[in-house]
């Protein structure tokens, strides 16, 4: 026999090499290694078909621990392999591959697309009744925020805390529950950090926010407010501005000092030109709501907007809450549309624009404790016509009248009409032991259709 040259030896033991190695890598690309699983199933040494059989064959029953502590099982798995896994299978066996044979354990989680998604609400609440229990007496983390307060912004830092958190554990259900058995270990919930986007955005706005002004508007007085003058302190959060306005009290105060009537004495010049000063018990008049202007100046500073109007910010007392009289800035508020009334005359005086229009004689309310027609700046609350006046008398007993017009002016029932039943018109009918009314203005039926049609609804009533 002819022995082989060096050179063929060479080439057929290359030739049996290629062979080898190629035959190992076909396997290898074909088949598992041999301690890989998936889903806690051992697959090692079969090919993409074989495994995904095996584990259709061996569905897991779930049991989930928080802490090495039990806390959901059941005997029917909640996530089946398919056919249509297939091609997760080899996906898997894809990652896995290695050019040499490998013995490095490997357990490889494939969520199957066919995942019971009742049984994993089911135990995403096991968790988080688990989990909330963990946190009883823990110390909850505190986020990092932007704070706008004596007069600048700064970032107060996060403080950490030992509560547990549920983020990424019902991720790890949903992706890993076909093993079957899951160790779920809570991490402590991470506060926002003082660095976060979140944190730097709340700086930005509240920056931004902090070098604005307003022109707050009353009548015709305008105050040029920056944000320290409004804002005490205020905090960016969740797209949300909130304030503390409590700055803007002292402000409002002032304004109210100066220019608000509700609740002062008027000084009024009456019919004859004497100048008389009003007492401060009436309803007539405005004040702006601190509560309310913060707000308005608050909302004008988010919108940048230039100027605002305190006119939405006024309230009132009595029938109007809203307020009346802002709109006037003659006669020392009055204006110089009002009704005028002496009690000392007995007499009322009504006027249109500064003209008197109707002046006539009156019966007031009897000059007692009881029935005073109360003196001050009121203002008429509504009108109508007919009416029905019901009340008590003196002695206790009801009574329901019946009159023509009625314009009331107090809360307690006093106010302009006409009395048919009346026959002591004289200036000292309310001087005589219940001669007078029970406080209204009696008006003789001649006239008080006419005094009905001169007065209008939040016009002022100045009884002296």
């Amino acid at each position: 026999m002819q022995k082989l040259s060096i050179k063929q030896l060479i080439i057929i033991t290359l030739c049996l090499l290629v062979l080898v190695v190629g035959g190992m890598t076909i396997h290898q690309r074909r088949h598992f290694n041999k301690n890989v699983k998936i889903d806690n199933v051992s697959v090692g040494g079969l090919t993409a078909k074989q495994a995904l059989k095996k584990l259709q064959d061996n569905p897991q029953s779930p049991k989930i621990y928080v802490n090495n502590e039990l806390v959901f099982t059941d005997k029917q798995s909640v996530a089946k392999f398919s056919s249509a896994d297939e091609q997760k299978i080899k996906n898997a066996l894809h990652s896995q591959y290695t050019f040499f044979p490998s013995s490095k354990a490997k357990n490889i989680a494939i969520k199957p697309q066919n995942v019971n998604q009742d049984e994993v609400s089911k135990i995403d609440q096991a968790v988080s009744q688990k989990v909330t229990s963990l946190n009883n007496g823990r110390k909850a983390p505190v986020d990092a925020y932007a704070v706008y307060e004596n007069g600048r912004v700064q970032v107060k830092p996060a403080v950490g805390g030992t509560q547990y958190s549920l983020d990424g554990l019902h991720n790890k259900v949903e992706n890993e529950i076909a093993g079957g058995t899951l160790y779920l270990r809570p991490v402590y919930k991470a506060p926002l950090s003082a660095n976060s986007k979140t944190v730097q955005n709340e700086k930005a706005k509240l920056e931004e926010l902090s070098k604005r002004t307003v022109t707050y508007q009353v009548q015709n007085k305008k105050y040029q407010l920056n944000c320290g003058e409004i804002i005490t302190r205020a905090t960016y959060q969740n797209g949300k501005y909130h304030f503390d306005t409590g700055a803007a009290n002292s402000k409002i105060d002032e304004i109210n000092n100066t220019q608000a009537t509700l609740g002062k004495s008027f000084e009024f010049k009456t019919h004859d030109g004497s100048v008389i000063k009003t007492t401060d018990a009436g309803s007539y008049g405005w004040k702006i709501s601190k509560k309310q202007a913060g707000k308005t100046l608050t909302n004008a500073l988010v919108a940048n907007k230039q100027t605002v109007n305190a006119k939405n910010d006024i309230y009132g007392k009595g029938y109007n809450q809203h307020g009346t009289g802002y709109e006037t800035t003659t006669n020392n508020g009055i204006g110089n549309t009002y009704a005028e009334v002496s009690l000392a005359d007995q007499h009322a005086w009504f006027y249109k624009d500064g003209k008197c229009v109707l002046s006539t004689d009156i019966v007031s309310g009897t000059n007692n404790k009881d029935n005073e027609t109360p003196k001050g700046v009121w203002y008429i609350m509504y009108q109508q016509t007919p009416s029905v006046l019901r009340g008590l008398n003196d002695a206790g007993s009801k009574y329901a009248s019946k009159v023509q017009y009625w314009s009331p002016f107090t809360d307690s029932g006093c106010g302009f009409h006409d009395a048919s039943w009346r026959h002591d018109w004289s200036k000292q009918a309310y001087l005589a032991k219940g001669g007078g009314s029970h406080g209204c203005i009696n008006m003789h039926p001649d006239v008080a259709g006419q005094a009905f049609h001169d007065l209008q609804k939040n016009e002022p009533v100045i009884i002296y």
